[in-house]
C-alpha cells in the first residue's frame, strides 16, 4: 500500500490490500458489509490521484447515473480530501493529471461501440454477478492497453452465473480473487450488525447466508420452483438417467423461432417420469429438430406440442401438427390451458421427475431461473417473467400437462414391464 494512501486515511480491509498488486483480473466477491465497493472506489480514486489513468466504471444495465457508483465516488472525494484534485461532472469525474472516470451499461453497447474504451487503464464493474456471457465476450478483447486490469465486486447469485463459473470456481492464473465479508472489515458498523443478527434470527437459512455471507445460490432469488428443486437435489434425482429401449420416448416441446424452441425427452416409467435429453436453440426449421432427434437411438412415442401447434403458417398454409405428421412423426396437439393451471401441473410432476445430470443441464438451469415478473409500484410477484430462460420451463409446464397421456408401450409393440432401473 502505498505512502500517499495511507496519508488519505483509506479504511481498506486487509484482505483487500493485493488491490495495489498487477494482475489481468482482481474478483472479489462476498456478502454484505465486507466493505468490496468501498474499498475499491478509494483504491481507484488515489492511484488515480498519483498517476493519470482512465477508469472505465461498469455494470451490466445503467439506465441513469444513479444506478453507477458515480454517487460512491462523489462521496469519497470528500471523505478523502480531494476534492480540489477532482471535478464531478454528471456523466465523468475527471483528475487534474488528466485521470478520468466514465461509466457505461455494457448490455447496450455493441463489438464496434465498445472500442471507445480501448485506451482504458482499469475497468471496475459493479454488481459483476449479473454481468452476462455476451457483454465480456464483447468487453474483455476491448480491454488491451499494457498493463490494463479488469476489476469485479459481487455478492454471488447463483453458482451457475458466468462470472462465478469463469472467474471464481475456475479462476486463471492471472486472476486474483478474494472473498470478504462482514467479519473481515474493521469499519463493519454496529448498527449494520444489529441488522445482520436480526436477519439471522428471522431469515432462511438459505437467505441469510446468500445476503451476509455471500454464499451463491442453488435456485434464483423468486424462483417459482425453490422448493421443488430443493427437494430434487436432495433426493439424489439429479443422477446419471439410462435409457430404456423398452419404453417408448415422448417429446414435449415448446414452439419458438426468434425465441427459443425448446424440446424434452421423457420416458414415462411405472412410477418415475425420466427426462432423458433437451433441446434448445433458435432461427432453426422445423425440419432441423426433427433431424436432431433422428440421430438419437431411441424409439419414439408421441411429440406432444401446445395448443398453437394447430395455427397455421401464412406461408406455407401448413401447422406444426401437419408438418410433424408429414415428416413421420407423432405429434398430439395440447389443450389449451392457463399458465398458473401449467405450473400446477408441473409442480404435481416433480416429485416423480428423474433429469439427466448430463443431457438436462440446461433445462434444470430454466427451472432454476423461473420466476415471477415483479410490478414495479407495488413490488408484488405477478406473471411469470418472458426471459431466456422461460422457454425451457415453459415446456416443463406442457410436460406436467401431458405426463399422464404417455403410453408406457406403443400399439404396434407391448413389452414386459421394464425392471425398476433406480434399485
Amino acid at each position: 500500500m502505498s505512502d500517499l494512501s495511507i496519508a488519505l486515511h483509506l479504511t481498506l480491509p486487509e484482505k483487500l490490500a493485493p488491490l495495489y498488486e498487477p494482475r489481468r483480473y482482481k474478483v472479489m466477491h462476498g456478502g454484505r458489509g465486507g466493505g468490496k465497493s468501498h474499498g475499491v472506489a478509494q483504491v481507484l480514486l488515489e492511484t488515480g490521484s498519483r498517476q493519470p489513468l482512465r477508469i472505465l466504471c461498469a455494470r451490466e444495465i445503467q439506465k441513469s447515473m444513479r444506478d453507477s457508483v458515480h454517487r460512491l465516488l462523489k462521496d469519497y472525494i470528500v471523505k478523502l480530501g480531494l476534492t480540489a484534485f477532482y471535478e464531478v461532472l454528471d456523466t465523468e469525474i475527471r483528475g487534474k493529471n488528466g485521470t478520468l472516470f466514465l461509466f457505461a451499461g455494457l448490455q447496450s453497447h455493441t463489438v464496434d461501440s465498445i472500442k471507445s474504451f480501448e485506451g482504458v487503464d482499469r475497468v471496475w464493474i459493479e454488481e459483476a454477478h449479473a454481468i452476462s456471457k455476451k457483454s465480456l465476450d464483447t468487453l474483455i478483447p476491448t480491454i488491451r492497453k499494457e498493463g490494463s486490469e479488469i476489476w469485479m465486486t459481487l455478492n454471488p447469485d447463483m453458482a451457475t452465473d458466468e462470472v462465478y463459473e469463469r472467474f471464481i470456481a475456475t479462476p486463471s492464473p492471472d486472476t486474483w480473487v478474494c472473498e470478504v465479508n462482514w467479519r473481515d472489515n474493521p469499519w463493519f458498523p454496529e448498527v449494520l450488525n444489529d441488522e445482520r443478527l436480526k436477519a439471522k434470527r428471522a431469515m432462511l437459512k438459505e437467505d441469510y447466508e446468500h445476503i451476509w455471507e455471500g454464499k451463491a445460490r442453488m435456485v434464483a432469488e423468486g424462483a417459482i420452483y425453490r422448493y421443488e428443486i430443493d427437494a430434487l437435489y436432495t433426493d439424489g434425482r439429479v443422477c446419471p438417467v439410462p435409457y430404456d429401449p423398452l419404453l417408448p420416448v415422448h417429446t414435449v416441446w415448446d414452439l419458438g423461432w426468434n425465441d427459443a424452441m425448446t424440446i424434452i425427452m421423457v420416458q414415462r416409467g411405472p412410477q418415475d417420469v425420466r427426462i432423458l435429453d433437451y433441446i434448445e436453440d433458435s432461427n432453426r426449421t422445423l425440419d432441423w429438430y426433427v433431424a436432431q432427434l433422428a440421430k438419437r437411438p431411441y424409439r419414439w412415442g408421441t411429440d406432444f406440442i401446445p395448443h398453437d401447434g394447430r395455427t397455421r403458417n401464412f406461408q406455407t398454409g401448413k401447422s406444426t401438427e401437419e408438418l410433424l405428421r408429414a415428416m413421420g412423426r407423432a405429434p398430439l396437439v395440447l389443450a389449451q390451458t392457463s399458465v398458473e393451471e401449467g405450473i400446477k401441473a408441473a409442480r404435481m410432476a416433480f416429485p416423480r421427475c428423474y433429469f439427466d445430470s448430463k443431457k438436462t443441464q440446461r433445462l434444470l438451469e430454466c427451472l432454476k431461473r423461473y420466476r415471477r415478473d415483479i410490478h414495479t409500484k407495488t413490488g408484488e410477484p405477478t406473471v411469470p417473467l418472458h426471459d431466456e430462460y422461460s422457454h425451457g420451463a415453459d415446456a416443463f409446464r406442457y410436460l406436467g400437462q401431458s405426463v399422464e397421456r404417455m403410453n408406457t408401450r406403443t400399439d404396434s409393440y407391448e413389452p414386459p414391464e421394464p425392471p425398476d432401473w433406480r434399485t
